[in-house]
């Protein structure tokens, strides 16, 4: 005779919001709040700001505010406006130009 297999009740796991998390939390460098709110050129001052103070981050400011930016950009993804993703651009353009990046 054949045994049915038991149906055990499975969980549904919790949201997470690694991406926040990693934002708040990250080795790179401890944010301003709201700093992704803001003008382009008060991003990427902020951004400077915070990488040259970190003494957490594992490469270059330059590298570790570029990724922040696009850490950001990317977590955002489909849900990014039109104009927020112009304002991200342009705080990248304004970051290459405070480290004489081009």
């Amino acid at each position: 005779m054949a045994r049915k297999a038991k149906k055990t009740a499975r969980k549904k796991p919790a949201k997470q919001r690694w991406s926040q998390k990693v934002t708040e939390t990250s080795d790179a460098m401890t944010l301003q709040d709201g700093v992704f709110k803001k003008t382009p050129r008060a991003i990427a001052l902020s951004l400077k700001r915070s990488a040259e103070r970190s003494t957490r981050r594992k490469s270059s400011p330059f590298r570790s505010a570029m990724s922040m930016l696009t850490f950001y950009e990317n977590r955002a993804g489909k849900n990014l406006s039109a104009t927020r993703k112009t304002k991200i651009e342009k705080a990248k353009d304004e970051l290459r130009a405070l480290y004489d990046r081009e």
